[in-house]
């Protein structure tokens, strides 16, 4: 009896993790179901541990990535829920940086690759060079138009290494 009793105590509490609360909040997007649970918050893990920029109604993301020893900046198109890359036509992504430096602008260039056949005009990377990426670890930037899939996205503020999300 009291072996039965143990065993029904691990069955109740994985029947109640099934059955037990509920949010109430619309987990869709554009049409599509999260599958997962907002009641800690939404986010999205950028797959090389980067910054997430959101564009739009989390309709896309860049993730930037900084190399401190090359001194380079790399931002990777993805879709909304950074899990696939998003190959663009631009063959170049302006941001306008704020931090410990004077203003500056940095033009992310497209990048080639012949392993997953992107081109420039068809790529999902981009990256900018500048000396200062070696030991500028913050800043601020925005991005003052970027187009993607026949959408415009203007005036998009994020915070490094933080994102905007």
């Amino acid at each position: 009896m009291k072996i039965q009793k143990l065993l029904l105590i691990p069955v109740l509490a994985t029947s109640l993790s099934f059955f037990g609360c509920k949010d109430s909040h619309d987990h869709s997007h554009a049409g599509h179901d999260h599958g997962h649970d907002h009641a800690h918050g939404h986010s999205h893990e950028p797959p090389h541990g980067g910054a997430p920029v959101v564009l739009g109604d989390e309709v896309f993301h860049l993730e930037f990535v900084r190399d401190e020893e090359a001194g380079k900046l790399q931002a990777y198109v993805m879709d909304g829920h950074m899990e696939n890359f998003v190959r663009i036509k631009a063959e170049s992504i302006m941001v306008k940086v704020e931090g410990e430096l004077d203003p500056a602008e940095l033009e992310l260039k497209a990048v080639a690759n012949d392993a997953t056949g992107e081109t420039v005009g068809d790529t999902s990377l981009f990256e900018a060079q500048a000396d200062w990426l070696k030991t500028t670890t913050n800043f601020t930037a925005s991005i003052p138009i970027i187009e993607l899939r026949d959408q415009k996205f203007e005036n998009v503020a994020f915070k490094f290494p933080e994102g905007n999300e």
